[in-house]
This record gives structure tokens, C-alpha cells and sequence, in this order.
């Protein structure tokens, strides 16, 4: 597919200003968006600053990531596609970071978006 090598070739800094703005549009913070993005991709905040300001492509920047080991309890839809059910492994990478950013955007706990375990309730 055409426009998926189009994507994969995009630079993630051409991208990551436009997630800056969804988020911050909906009151979240930029911390909040790198937070999603360090969770998904085990970068801290220097490497990612790297990429966010660099001329690394998509391709390149999920090549360096080593994707959280929850990644899979993201699911949901994004642009009509039930994430998923995405094939391609780089497509699929791409589609989780947006549901993440979605979800901030949406207002969502960042406890929630980050997929941190939920404390059982104690017994009494």
C-alpha cells in the first residue's frame, strides 16, 4: 500500500506537534502526551526529545522503541479501524500512539491511558 510507506516515511517531529496540539487543546499537558509516549515506546525524555525534534521517521523511531510489554490491552477504534485487528506491525505501533493520544484528548485518566493496574479493592 502506497499510503502506508508514505506514512512509515513520515518524520515522527512533522507528527508529534500536531499530538501536542490535540492535547493541549483538550487541557491536557505536553508532560502528559510524553508520559503516553514514553509508556508505549520505553524512551526516556532525552530520546524522545531527540525524535520529537529530529528528522527520524516513523519506521526508525518504532525500530529504536522497545514497545511496552501491555501494549496489547490497547485496543479500540481509530480512523474507522478497530486497532487490533491491524496486520502490519508498523501500522499497528502508529495506530496504538494515536488511541493513546485520542484518549488523552478525550479527557481520560492518565492512569487509564498508560494501562496502570487497578488496586484491588481490600477486604475487610
Amino acid at each position: 500500500m502506497r499510503s502506508m510507506s508514505r506514512v512509515f516515511g513520515m518524520a515522527f517531529s512533522s507528527v508529534y506537534p500536531l499530538y501536542l496540539a490535540k492535547v493541549e487543546r483538550k487541557g491536557r499537558s505536553k508532560d502528559d502526551l510524553d508520559a503516553a509516549i514514553r509508556w508505549l515506546t520505553g524512551f526516556d525524555d532525552a530520546t524522545l526529545a531527540v525524535h520529537a525534534e529530529g528528522t527520524t521517521t516513523f519506521r526508525e523511531f518504532f525500530d529504536a522503541a522497545t514497545l511496552n510489554p501491555h501494549v496489547d490491552l490497547v485496543t479500540g477504534v481509530v480512523c474507522g479501524i478497530r486497532v487490533e485487528d491491524i496486520e502490519d506491525p508498523l501500522m499497528y505501533r502508529i495506530r496504538v500512539l494515536d488511541k493513546l493520544v485520542d484518549e488523552l484528548a478525550k479527557g481520560r485518566p492518565l492512569a487509564k491511558v498508560l494501562r496502570e493496574p487497578q488496586p484491588a479493592a481490600a477486604e475487610g
